[in-house]
């Protein structure tokens, strides 16, 4: 899976872009940037799956919603703990880093991006 891998390797080059104050990123423009970034990496980690598996490129998810029934009838089958992992990634990336910019210090930003790499090893 070489094409999630550079994604979350150019999220962590948006994320070397920002200044680091009080082990805070202080700017939060690359750190929602970063975050996007990431989480479209675990999604394409799940597509590449799902194309393994079998799925056409039309059959592919559309909506986080889709995703989550993609999980749960193609992988989760196998590891019932991937579609809470898969909730907490968009929670986290897509949700409170992404969307809303809620994620400002620098170990929970790693934390979280550490998770959807690890994520993403699962399915390879």
């Amino acid at each position: 899976m070489k094409e999630p891998v550079r994604y979350l390797d150019n999220a962590k080059e948006l994320l070397s872009k920002s200044p680091i104050e009080d082990n805070r990123y202080a700017d939060e423009k690359y750190v929602k940037s970063a975050c996007g970034v990431a989480y479209l990496g675990v999604l394409r980690a799940i597509e590449e799956h799902l194309l393994k598996k079998g799925l056409t490129k039309k059959e592919l998810p559309k909506k986080v919603e889709e995703y989550r029934k993609a999980l749960q009838k193609y992988i989760s089958v196998h590891n019932g703990k991937l579609l809470k992992e898969f909730d907490d990634i968009y929670d986290e990336l897509h949700i409170a880093g992404y969307y809303r910019g809620m994620l400002h210090r620098t170990d929970v930003v790693k934390g979280v991006l550490k998770g959807a790499k690890e994520f993403i090893e699962k399915l390879s």
